[in-house]
């Protein structure tokens, strides 16, 4: 079963995502993305979809124009765990 991080672990790890913040009301963190256009946006939505994908563990995103906002929170562990650890470090090369 996937384990919700502690506080203490998850802290740490927020502070080297740089731009991640907490969700208010909820155990989510979410990020804003902006690019240089349509494409650029969808590009990086493609690449971010196609990791998911191979991890079973998929964002929560929205696109408009040349901005994508993604929320990571693990469902089943209630929380965020270290699966949107891994999803935010890639999502974070993807955006580049």
């Amino acid at each position: 079963m996937i384990e919700k991080l502690p506080g203490a672990a998850r802290a740490e790890a927020l502070r080297a995502l740089a731009g991640w913040t907490d969700v208010a009301g909820r155990d989510a963190i979410a990020k804003t993305f902006q690019f240089q256009d349509f494409n650029a946006a969808f590009a990086f939505m493609t690449r971010v979809a196609l990791m998911a994908e191979r991890m079973d563990h998929h964002p929560e995103w929205c696109n408009v124009w040349n901005r994508v906002e993604i929320t990571l929170s693990t469902h089943d562990a209630g929380g965020v765990s270290e699966r949107d650890l891994r999803l935010a470090r890639f999502i974070e090369r993807a955006a580049g």
